[in-house]
């Protein structure tokens, strides 16, 4: 919104910057910062005053649970904090157009049942949350409001259909089916969605390794919707992504000032009302700016998490038909709780995963010019 006052760079020469994506970035990275830090205190009371906690330990976490002791009474629901600030900094600072629409509605529609769910376990101690029906229902609906706008948009209906993938230098199918292009679109919103859910287990372990892949799609977006760049580096081009970069600076500061709050002893956590939005919102963008499989590579930590518990339940139900007893790949899936199993303090296994991280955004990265 605020970018149309680059138009009154005659009245106020300093205006014209807001004619760059760069400069309106930082600004929307700083802008959500600051609304973190404004909102971050006040809702962490609130959540406090109401009780906003769990309430209990997860079962499922054995001799774990005694290193939670001070986490039960931790109020959840934290990544209100996040949704403020990235959706009022990113309506301050980006131009309006079709694909800063799509990402904030997928980001709003994700945030409805993640709300939900976290309300139904800390008001009515409801430990399943909602059914897991509920949940599909809504990341379903998400998905095809946002296919069907970028289907039925003459600024979207072709290049949505295209497939790209890392080290080739054209797309690799150029003109999808819809219903292709909609399982995929699917799989990644709904894989991303439950990625980030399970990696959302120890204080700033979700959230650090978020700002990192957002850090990525970042100049990824700013790359895609500029011609002269994305002619360099050999990538499709789509006019328009490039406000994508100030939403992903928006997410960057949202997520610094949540991280805050977040990193050890935790004085929130995100909750569902964070995790699933922010991996719907990952994933729709990775594909409007045609870079859902480099997500793959960037979002390394999230994918070794959702693997982690496939292979471990898998492994599980295999050994136990063949045998009649039971498996386990893993001490304790998602992988994390592996390495708390083996004697890692909280601390270290979060910092090694951020370090796998910046590892994998680095490997994305590299992707752009290895064509």
């Amino acid at each position: 919104m605020l970018s149309y006052l680059s138009d009154y760079a005659h009245v106020f020469g300093p205006l014209r910057l807001l004619h760059y994506i760069s400069v309106r970035t930082v600004l929307a990275a700083l802008t959500a910062l600051l609304i973190g830090f404004l909102v971050g205190p006040w809702l962490i009371r609130r959540f406090r005053e109401l009780k906003f906690g769990h309430g209990y330990i997860d079962e499922r976490t054995g001799e774990l649970g005694s290193t939670y002791f001070d986490k039960k009474h931790t109020p959840t629901m934290g990544g209100l904090i996040i949704f403020f600030s990235v959706f009022v900094s990113t309506v301050l600072w980006a131009e309006p157009n079709l694909w800063t629409f799509v990402a904030l509605f997928v980001y709003t529609a994700l945030t409805i049942p993640g709300f939900r769910d976290d309300y139904l376990k800390v008001v009515h101690k409801n430990k399943d949350g909602i059914r897991s029906w509920e949940k599909i229902a809504w990341q379903t609906a998400a998905t095809l409001v946002a296919l069907g706008l970028l289907l039925w948009h003459p600024q979207s209906s072709a290049k949505i259909r295209e497939l790209w993938v890392p080290f080739f230098k054209y797309a690799v199918i150029q003109h999808m089916p819809w219903w292709l292009l909609l399982g995929l679109l699917y799989l990644w919103v709904v894989g991303f969605s439950n990625a980030i859910n399970l990696t959302d287990g120890l204080d700033g372990l979700a959230v650090g390794c978020t700002i990192t892949v957002a850090l990525v799609f970042a100049i990824m977006a700013y790359v895609a919707g500029n011609s002269i760049y994305s002619q360099y580096l050999l990538i499709s081009y789509v006019p328009g992504t490039g406000e994508l970069t100030v939403l992903c600076g928006a997410l960057i500061g949202a997520c610094m000032a949540f991280l805050w709050y977040n990193s050890h002893p935790a004085e929130v956590f995100m909750g569902d009302t964070g995790s699933l939005a922010l991996g719907g919102l990952i994933g729709v963008m990775a594909f409007m700016i045609h870079q859902p499989f480099t997500l793959v590579i960037v979002g390394g930590v999230f994918v070794l998490e959702l693997l982690s518990v496939v292979f471990q339940v898998g492994f599980f139900k295999f050994t136990k038909r063949r045998t009649g007893t039971g498996r386990r790949l893993f001490l304790m899936a998602p992988i994390h709780h592996h390495f708390q199993k083996k004697g890692w303090p909280e601390t270290k296994v979060v910092l090694r995963f951020w370090v796998l991280s910046l590892g994998f955004a680095l490997a994305g990265l590299a992707t752009l010019k290895l064509r």
